[in-house]
């Protein structure tokens, strides 16, 4: 089968990326596959993108889903990046993905297109370039979770199977993830040019970069500047916003930090139940680094990545180049803080801020972490006032914490109804469950069954609704003294 060339007025591809210097890049269709079936299209975002459902439903449509087609205006290719691995340094790039294109939208907004588990491409590093259907389907539910939650995110269009197996641990279904992005730019990305490329290219990704997801500041005199604080400012409120739901990311190497601030990557990542600061999930994560509580941390780390390569266009002198990045740098710790803080007052519906905001804040997360109460399900239990369900409600810290709390909500001199919206708006009355999540996949992966996978997405995608129907969905898993681990799918 050879992927033949689809013309359809659906597809409004261009392909800026594709005019960059051929250094960023190398020019390659997918690899097609025996017998492509559709496993889920999403309608809704299909229908934003500009695409009618059910020509992406068609034979021709699910092909282009495969691989086994390009549509019409399409490019095909496999980006080139590095990135510090665990801090390990190393040459990477696209090794099982291929960039279609950027799809124009009706709204004339630009989304990369880019097929995930398409086959080998010259960075496959010994790979098969493929992927099975469990991790591709856990980044559709998970993916679109985060967009349900408010957080910035790429996103998933559809799932496939391909009609052949992958070679693991065990013989998997084979699966192809089309993910949607503003970009897939990295500071991976960046790292590459920095290291490989010269001064030019550098400033070539940078401008493009620039005009694509900054184009306010094009302009400027001191563009590479606000470029870093832009980049910097995004990340620090795409962290909190993580932490603020409990979403552990699990393998925030520099390759899997989008200068965008879109969340990438869902491999090894996951949602806390029980409240603890040093939660790891992830099975490659032997030393914590990506634990929750080091998330902020880490983040700072990449964005000191990021400004390194930047140093040759912030000035000339490298001395000048050193400290302009780190006066930028400097600032992460406080827009973090401002992010998170705002966050958490918003979840317990405190409008302005009080000068006892911050102990009330520290001291209800030290009291969830010390009786090993569910994150989720207190705020939860705090928004709909039933905390006296709750297992701390007897615990005598609490019942002092809780008197605080009303106190300041009472201090405030907010109507009670606008409190509530807040807190309604703000805390998720469901979130992702890793063992909802596990249901879904083994209904697909062994039964052949995605009523499971199905029902969890539609569940997900409004969690601020609580909306009775949802309400097993906040039910936590059995006790279980195997502690849960996630794993990357690769």
């Amino acid at each position: 089968m050879t992927n033949k060339l689809l013309k359809t007025s659906d597809w409004k591809l261009e392909n800026s990326y594709a005019a960059l210097p051929d250094v960023f890049f190398a020019q390659l269709k997918p690899v097609p596959v025996i017998s492509p079936e559709l496993v889920i299209l999403n309608e809704p975002l299909a229908e934003y993108l500009g695409l009618k459902s059910k020509l992406l439903k068609s034979s021709d449509g699910v092909n282009i889903f495969a691989g086994n087609k390009i549509p019409e205006g399409g490019i095909p290719l496999a980006q080139a990046y590095a990135g510090h691995q665990f801090g390990h340094f190393t040459k990477l790039g696209d090794g099982r993905a291929i960039l279609l294109g950027e799809q124009i939208t009706p709204r004339d907004k630009k989304y990369d297109i880019q097929l995930k588990g398409s086959g080998r491409t010259p960075y496959s590093r010994g790979g098969d370039g493929r992927a099975s259907l469990g991790p591709m389907l856990r980044e559709y539910i998970i993916s679109e979770a985060m967009h349900g939650l408010n957080i910035p995110t790429t996103r998933s269009l559809a799932l496939v199977r391909t009609g052949e197996k992958v070679y693991r641990e065990d013989i998997l279904p084979g699966a192809i993830l089309t993910r949607v992005a503003s970009s897939h730019i990295r500071v991976g990305t960046f790292q590459y040019i920095a290291q490989w490329g010269t001064v030019e290219e550098l400033k070539i990704l940078a401008d493009y970069t620039i005009e694509r997801h900054f184009p306010a500041i094009c302009s400027a005199e001191n563009k590479y500047l606000l470029f870093l604080q832009e980049v910097v400012e995004g990340q620090a409120r795409l962290i909190a916003k993580w932490m603020l739901v409990g979403f552990i990311h699990g393998v925030m190497n520099t390759d899997n930090m989008l200068i965008s601030g879109e969340t990438i990557d869902y491999g090894p990542c996951a949602f806390m139940d029980t409240y603890h600061s040093a939660t790891v999930f992830s099975s490659i994560d032997l030393q914590g680094r990506y634990a929750y509580e080091n998330q902020p941390i880490i983040g700072k780390w990449n964005l000191a990545r990021f400004a390194e390569t930047l140093l040759p266009l912030l000035d000339e002198n490298i001395d000048r180049a050193v400290e302009i990045a780190e006066k930028a740098l400097v600032e992460y710790d406080n827009l973090y803080a401002c992010n998170w803080s705002a966050g958490m007052r918003a979840k317990l519906g405190l409008f302005g801020e009080d000068a006892t905001d911050e102990t009330l804040i520290k001291d209800l997360l030290a009291i969830m972490e010390k009786h090993e109460e569910d994150y989720t399900n207190t705020f939860r239990s705090l928004t709909l006032g039933e905390i006296k369900a709750t297992r701390i409600y007897d615990e005598a810290e609490f019942r002092e914490w809780h008197k605080a709390w009303q106190t300041r909500l009472a201090r405030q001199n907010s109507p009670q109804d606008a409190v509530q919206i807040l807190m309604r708006k703000t805390n998720p009355a469901i979130i992702p469950r890793n063992h909802r999540v596990e249901e879904a996949l083994e209904g697909a992966v062994v039964d052949g069954d995605l009523a499971i996978a199905h029902r969890l997405i539609n569940a997900l995608s409004a969690p601020f609704a609580y909306a009775a129907e949802q309400d097993e969905y906040s039910i936590l898993p059995e006790p279980s003294l195997i502690p849960y681990q996630t794993f990357c799918g690769t």
